[in-house]
C-alpha cells in the first residue's frame, strides 16, 4: 500500500489543470431483477497554456465516472503548438465518421467552434481559431478527431529542425 501512495500526482500539478465534462452517457443493462444503470463520462483537462488531454471513464455512479475520466485525461496530455493566440496552420482530420477542420484566425476573432471542439480548444489556450465539425456528431469521435488534428500540428521551429536549418 505504501508504494502506491508514492505515485499519486501532486496537488500543485492538479490545481493548474482545469476540468470540463463534454458528455455523460447512461447505459442500461436489463437483468432479471430490473435495470442496471452505468455511466460513461468524456472529460477534458487543460491548463489554458498549450497543454490539454481527454479521457473516458466508466462506472456505476456518475461521480466515479467523472473522476475516472479526469484521471485518464491527465495521463493523456498533449502539447498544442501555438503561434500567439492561434494555431500555426490549417488542418483537416477525419476520425471514424467525424471530420474536424481547424483554421488559424486573426487576433480578436475569438474561438469560433462548437461542442467538443470548443471545449478542447478553450482548455488548450487557443483564443483565435475558426473550427468546423462535419459528419458524425458523436462527441467521442469528434474529441478524438480534434486530438488527432492537434497531434498533426507542427510549429515552424519543428519543421526547421527536421530540415536541419537554423532559421529563415
Amino acid at each position: 500500500m505504501a508504494r502506491r501512495e508514492n505515485f499519486r500526482t501532486d496537488d500543485a500539478v492538479k490545481s493548474d489543470m482545469e476540468e470540463n465534462i463534454i458528455c455523460i452517457n447512461r447505459s442500461t443493462k436489463v437483468v432479471k431483477g430490473g435495470k442496471n444503470f452505468s455511466f460513461g463520462a468524456l472529460v477534458v483537462v487543460g491548463n489554458r497554456a498549450g497543454r490539454v488531454g481527454y479521457g473516458y471513464g466508466k462506472a456505476n455512479e456518475v461521480a466515479d465516472a467523472i473522476r475516472k475520466g479526469g484521471e485518464a485525461a491527465r495521463r493523456n496530455i498533449k502539447d498544442v503548438p501555438l503561434v500567439g493566440t492561434t494555431l500555426p496552420h490549417p488542418v483537416e482530420v477525419k476520425f471514424g465518421g467525424a471530420k474536424v477542420l481547424l483554421r488559424p484566425a486573426c487576433s480578436g476573432t475569438g474561438l469560433i467552434a462548437g461542442g467538443a471542439v470548443r471545449s478542447i480548444l478553450e482548455l488548450a489556450g487557443v483564443k483565435d481559431v475558426l473550427a468546423k465539425s462535419l459528419g458524425a456528431a458523436n462527441a467521442g469521435n469528434v474529441a478524438k478527431a480534434t486530438f488527432k488534428a492537434i497531434e498533426s500540428l507542427t510549429s515552424k521551429e519543428d519543421v526547421l529542425a527536421k530540415r536541419g536549418l537554423d532559421s529563415l
